[in-house]
């Protein structure tokens, strides 16, 4: 899961990064505080950059799809090897410049102490990135705050992806197989939920469920940029899927927004959870995908309140009878250009 920062949020980071180097230096040898914000934005900046994926990006993912004691081990391995090049790159740039006057061994190799300080600090930031990922950013940050710990209403946007076929794939490759299958699907979607600010909320058998707050969602159409980037990739990658999997993932997708109650529930195992009816027509949403014979719909209440990106094309499908709900629904399907085929109903689910 790669780190997101706000311009705000980085410049913050650095600044706290700067200000522990100074301290340490302060700390233990009275002096230095110059020399120690250096070294600690240098041995923190390739650390910063890996989990952006700015570098060594395959490696990243790779390590992320390990088990959690594979993956605290192996990320702390890489910590250390970032931590010993930041550090012999801001040495080396102070006995250069001048700044330090110590002998070019003593400035870029790290004594015992820092390199135990320094991983003590890592192993905490990777048991912390761990269960944020486990968890996901938003719900991880919202626990932490007790922002939900009373119901709250407010407005969110809802898109769920639901996977084709599932059910012929199962009966034909088998169980463990299909959920290989599935690992690697949810995978690809989450870089994107990602790239757009979105959170997955869920995972519900075949389907995803995916939220954000409703003007983040709006904003730009994120939330209609997020669909599309998850079906091109998906489509980028259809030479490996079929090489490796025997098809190519046919996604249906359904966005709608409204006021929810958001609330954490539970005691041993606390969950956010969003509860009304516009949770409940989403879903009821993606299942005219197969009806209506669409592979991306979206609810016209939803469409209204932003600007389609210039690449969608929209046709619209009329009003729908929402199962449980009391007013019909106007639905719109989307697609990219002309070129976007319509996802023909499957006769397997």
């Amino acid at each position: 899961m790669r780190w997101r920062f706000s311009t705000f949020e980085g410049l913050l980071l650095l600044l706290v990064i700067a200000g522990a180097g100074a301290v340490y230096a302060w700390v233990f040898y009275g002096k230095g505080a110059l020399i120690g914000a250096t070294y600690a934005l240098f041995m923190c900046l390739p650390i910063i950059a890996f989990e952006r994926r700015i570098i060594f990006r395959r490696l990243n993912r790779r390590i992320h799809a390990f088990s959690t004691p594979v993956f605290f081990v192996a990320s702390l391995a890489i910590y250390f090897v970032l931590l010993d090049v930041g550090y012999a790159a801001a040495g080396l740039i102070m006995q250069t410049s001048g700044v330090m006057d110590d002998n070019w061994m003593e400035a870029m190799t790290p004594s015992k102490t820092v390199l135990l300080f320094a991983l003590g600090i890592s192993g905490s930031l990777v048991f912390i990135l761990r269960v944020r990922e486990l968890l996901g950013r938003d719900v991880f940050l919202s626990l932490l705050t007790g922002r939900y710990r009373n119901p709250v209403q407010e407005e969110r946007v809802f898109l769920f992806v639901d996977l084709a076929g599932s059910t012929s794939y199962a009966e034909k490759h088998g169980d463990l197989r299909m959920q290989e299958y599935l690992g690697r699907l949810f995978a690809t979607i989450a870089d994107p939920v990602l790239r757009y600010r979105g959170s997955i909320d869920d995972y519900v058998g075949d389907a995803a469920v995916i939220t954000w707050p409703f003007d983040r969602a709006t904003n730009n159409a994120a939330c209609i940029h997020c669909v599309f980037d998850i079906l091109e990739i998906i489509d980028v990658e259809a030479h490996r899927w079929q090489k490796e999997f025997g098809e190519v993932p046919r996604l249906r997708a359904a966005l709608h927004g409204g006021t929810i109650v958001a609330a954490e529930i539970g005691l041993d195992r606390h969950k956010i959870t969003y509860f009304g009816d516009t949770v409940n027509t989403t879903a009821r949403l993606e299942g005219f995908c197969k009806t209506l014979g669409h592979q991306v719909l979206i609810s016209t209440d939803l469409a209204r309140k932003m600007r389609l990106p210039h690449y969608v094309r929209v046709e619209d499908l009329g009003e729908h009878a929402i199962k449980g709900r009391g007013q019909k629904l106007g639905v719109l399907a989307l697609r990219v250009g002309g070129s976007t085929p319509a996802l023909a109903p499957s006769a397997a689910e």
